[in-house]
């Protein structure tokens, strides 16, 4: 895998996904390679490296990708009764591109 999966693939067309939510900031759709039944991402897209490297110039892309993650949590909430919401660093964040994953149930693998 590329070191920004979703610059190099999901945002350039190569690989298709299918789309939860689409803003003119912000993608959140289904996991290419769910790890969970229910596993949807939430991507900026705006490079932005990851959680750490958020600087005051992204509040309003950030906003907007906060407002993009309480719809989709809502939307499995509702349908499903819980959701988690996560975000990795360091050595577990595989694409160094800032994303969110929205799931619900146990782990597939």
């Amino acid at each position: 895998m590329s070191e920004d999966f979703y610059c190099d693939e999901v945002f350039s067309g190569k690989t298709p996904v299918n789309k939860v939510i689409e803003t003119d900031h912000v993608l959140a759709y289904y996991h290419t390679k769910p790890f969970y039944p229910v596993h949807i991402v939430a991507v900026p897209k705006q490079h932005i490296s990851s959680l750490l490297t958020l600087q005051e110039s992204d509040n309003e892309t950030l906003l907007e990708l906060l407002e993009v993650i309480k719809q989709v949590a809502a939307m499995v909430t509702e349908k499903y009764g819980a959701c988690r919401v996560t975000t990795n660093l360091g050595d577990y964040q595989d694409s160094k591109h800032l994303h969110w994953h929205i799931y619900f149930g146990e782990p597939l693998r």
